[in-house]
């Protein structure tokens, strides 16, 4: 019965979290990078000369600007989602490089 409402309750957390984030960086968090899922090849195509791709996947793409309004743009560019990257507390100790 506990297991099974832990699990109900996952999804709803992770989404939770997701959310958060989101709010964070569109109220003007700081993050030295933006993450956005699933780029359309259009986002890509309209990008401003200015934001430089410093990741990218096959389902992701890291993005940084010295521009104060990184988040806007990127909406503004077709982001359905910009999370924060490259936070130095999201990466686990053991991944960091020496």
């Amino acid at each position: 019965m506990t297991i099974r409402r832990l699990l109900l309750g996952l999804p709803f957390l992770l989404i939770g979290w997701i959310a958060t984030l989101a709010t964070v960086m569109a109220l003007g968090g700081a993050a030295p990078a933006a993450f956005v899922p699933f780029p359309s090849d259009r986002f890509i195509a309209t990008l401003p000369q200015d934001i430089a791709i410093t990741g990218r996947s096959a389902i992701s793409l890291t993005l940084r600007s010295d521009a104060e309004n990184l988040v806007a743009r990127l909406y503004q560019s077709g982001a359905w989602l910009v999370l924060p990257a490259g936070l130095e507390a999201c990466i686990p100790n053991f991944l960091r490089a020496s």
